[in-house]
């Protein structure tokens, strides 16, 4: 399975092409779906452009995605970086009415398993992210029902300075390796060459990698797709 990433927490500082509005994020998920994705990961701005948990604000990017690619699993992010208390996060996620398909919990992050939980309570799938060795034992711990697992390996976060060694760590802990691979920057493809070989799921956009596997300029996710 290949899904696509389609902003994160970039600008367009970063890329030119990292989508904001929901009629963009509609456009680059189209595109990408066209492109080989199978579900889609985007996290939803306010009008301020920043990265929101507001169900008004999930609600126009989701709605829009789902219009576009109808029948495609759409999932968002509930990062603390979002928004740092925990408590004020769960009020926001226990709005969310006719949600995501999913949405990503960062078993690092304090309080992970009570977002988990309130997700599954919401009738939203969970996608337990593992940067570390240490993150993976408390999802284990955890053992609640998951969508999918990602190995993420990012750099300043996951231990090491190498992703490959990295993602391994994080393998080494987990009961399967049926899971969903990828890095972040310079460990992006790298990662990402290594998981397709090890038949590993992963994903692709403008969140994880900003350019080619050989620094290839790209208009946006569909076309870093066309790498694979």
């Amino acid at each position: 399975m290949v899904k696509a990433c389609l902003n994160g927490d970039r600008s367009r500082a970063d890329h030119p092409g990292v989508p904001i509005t929901p009629a963009e994020l509609a456009s680059a998920a189209e595109a990408a779906v066209r492109a080989g994705a199978q579900a889609v990961h985007l996290h939803p701005r306010g009008p301020d452009e920043r990265e929101s948990l507001r169900w008004p604000d999930i609600r126009a990017a989701v709605d829009a995605v789902r219009e576009r690619c109808p029948g495609v699993p759409v999932g968002v992010s509930t990062r603390a970086e979002i928004l740092p208390d925990l408590w004020q996060r769960l009020e926001l996620i226990a709005e969310w009415d006719r949600g995501p398909d999913f949405a990503s919990v960062n078993f690092h992050e304090e309080g992970a398993e009570q977002v988990a939980d309130l997700l599954i309570e919401r009738g939203i799938e969970v996608e337990a992210g593992l940067f570390t060795p240490a993150a993976a034992g408390d999802y284990v711990a955890w053992a609640g029902p998951v969508v999918r697992v990602l190995v993420e390996a990012i750099p300043g976060v996951s231990p090491g300075q190498d992703g490959v060694a990295a993602a391994r760590a994080v393998l080494d802990v987990l009961p399967t390796t049926d899971v969903l691979v990828h890095g972040e920057n310079e460990w992006a493809w790298p990662v990402l060459r290594w998981a397709q070989a090890q038949g590993h799921d992963v994903r692709v956009g403008l969140e994880d990698m900003v350019t080619g596997p050989d620094g290839e300029s790209v208009r946006d996710t569909a076309d870093l797709l066309g790498y694979l």
